[in-house]
C-alpha cells in the first residue's frame, strides 16, 4: 500500500509539473530541481583552488595578516543547445549555445567566460517578438536611434510602431530622449547570432550530492526568448542541462570579515556576475 501512495505522489507531481506554464515560473524550476537530483553533469573542472590561489596569491592576500579560508565548490545551471539558424539569406548555420540559467545570459566566448547582457532582463520582462524587432535594431545600431531610423528599418505603419514603442518601454527596455531611443540597459550587449565560441572541447563529468545553485530560469523561457530573438528560422535541436563548476575562495581579513571571490573552475578565470554574494 505504501508503495502505490509513494507512485501515485510520484506521478501527481510530474503531471502537475508539466501543467506549469510561464506564469508558474519559480514553482517550475524548483519541481525541476526536485526531479533532477542525484547525478549530474558538469563541465569539466581544469582548474583546483590551490591553483588559482597560488596563482592570484598577491592580488588575494593583501598582507600577511590577511589568510585563506578553506575553499568551496559549487555548481551553477546552464544549458547546452544545439541550435540551427539562419545566418544570412544564402547560408544556415548550426552549432552550439551555452546558456546561463542563473542570469539568462548566453556565453559568447568559453576562453573569457565572456556573456551577452540584456537578455536577462528580456526574459523577466516577457519580450515577444516584436518587441525584439526594435531591440535587435538598436542592438545593430550601437544601442541607440532616432525614430526615423526605426520606422525606415521596420519599415511599419506609424501606428503600429507606437504600439511597438510603448511596449518597449512599459516592459523598461527601452528608454526614450527627445527624438531618440536607447536600450536600457548598462553597457547593453544583445548579440544578433546565437554563437558561443567554444576554445576547447567540452567535457562533462558526473558528480552527486554537491551543492548545486537552484536555476532562476527555466528551458521554456529560454525557448521563448531564443525564438523570438533569433528569428522564426531558429529551433533548438537537442537541450541538455549541465552545471559549471564554480571554485568560492575565502579571505580572512585582519578585523575578521570575510571577503569571497569566485572563479571558473574550467577556466580559472575569475567571475564577477552580479548574483555573487560574499
Amino acid at each position: 500500500m505504501r508503495l502505490i501512495l509513494l507512485f501515485a505522489t510520484l506521478a501527481a507531481a510530474v503531471f502537475g509539473y508539466w501543467k506549469l506554464d510561464l506564469s508558474h515560473t519559480e514553482i517550475k524550476s524548483h519541481v525541476e530541481d526536485l526531479l533532477h537530483r542525484g547525478d549530474f553533469h558538469t563541465l569539466e573542472i581544469r582548474h583546483t583552488p590551490a591553483q588559482i590561489m597560488e596563482a592570484n596569491r598577491r592580488d588575494l592576500l593583501k598582507s600577511n595578516r590577511h589568510q585563506f579560508l578553506e575553499p568551496t565548490l559549487k555548481f551553477y545551471p546552464y544549458l547546452i543547445l544545439e541550435v540551427k539558424y539562419r545566418h544570412n539569406d544564402d547560408e544556415t548555420r548550426e552549432g552550439v549555445v551555452l546558456w546561463d540559467l542563473t542570469d539568462g545570459e548566453m556565453v559568447i566566448d568559453t576562453k573569457d567566460w565572456q556573456k551577452t547582457h540584456g537578455f536577462g532582463d528580456c526574459i523577466t520582462a516577457n519580450a515577444e517578438r516584436h518587441e525584439f524587432k526594435i531591440l535587435n535594431i538598436l542592438a545593430r545600431k550601437g544601442g541607440t536611434i532616432d525614430r526615423e531610423g526605426l520606422s525606415k528599418t521596420l519599415q511599419v505603419d506609424n501606428e503600429i510602431l507606437d504600439v511597438w514603442i510603448d511596449s518597449c518601454r512599459r516592459k523598461k527596455l527601452i528608454v526614450q530622449t527627445g527624438n531618440r531611443y536607447r536600450l536600457h540597459m548598462q553597457n547593453p550587449r544583445l548579440k544578433t547570432y546565437p554563437e558561443t565560441k567554444i576554445e576547447e572541447r567540452l567535457v562533462t563529468q558526473s558528480h552527486q550530492n554537491a551543492e548545486r545553485v537552484s536555476r532562476r530560469f527555466s528551458l521554456s523561457q529560454i525557448q521563448h526568448l531564443t525564438r523570438c530573438a533569433f528569428g522564426q528560422d531558429f529551433t533548438i535541436r537537442r537541450s541538455s542541462d549541465v552545471y559549471l563548476p564554480v571554485h568560492c575562495i575565502a579571505v580572512q581579513n585582519p578585523d575578521g570579515s570575510i571577503h569571497t571571490t569566485h572563479w571558473n573552475a574550467m577556466n580559472g578565470k575569475r567571475l564577477f556576475q552580479a548574483y555573487f554574494a560574499d
